[in-house]
């Protein structure tokens, strides 16, 4: 499931990126990714950890629902997508 999400996101990184600069903006991509798959997997541990099972998944719905919000909020202000 990674490799799938990870290839789509990084594609637009190949359409911005000029073509001498590719290299690094893809190495660039990969450390933000890999930083927040860390601070990700971090917080989830804390909360299986210290609140049980039910209080990690209860915060991956939070984090999906403000992700999802976050979205709308974007797609309203940008306009219909042409």
């Amino acid at each position: 499931m990674i490799g799938i999400m990870l290839g789509s996101l990084a594609t637009p990184v190949a359409h911005t990126a000029p073509a001498d600069l590719r290299g690094t903006a893809y190495g660039m991509f990969n450390l933000v990714s890999g930083l927040a798959m860390l601070a990700a997997s971090v917080l989830a541990g804390l909360l299986w950890d210290r609140l049980g099972a039910a209080a990690t998944f209860h915060a991956g719905a939070v984090f999906c629902l403000l992700a999802l919000g976050l979205l709308a909020m974007r797609r309203k202000s940008a306009g219909p997508i042409t």
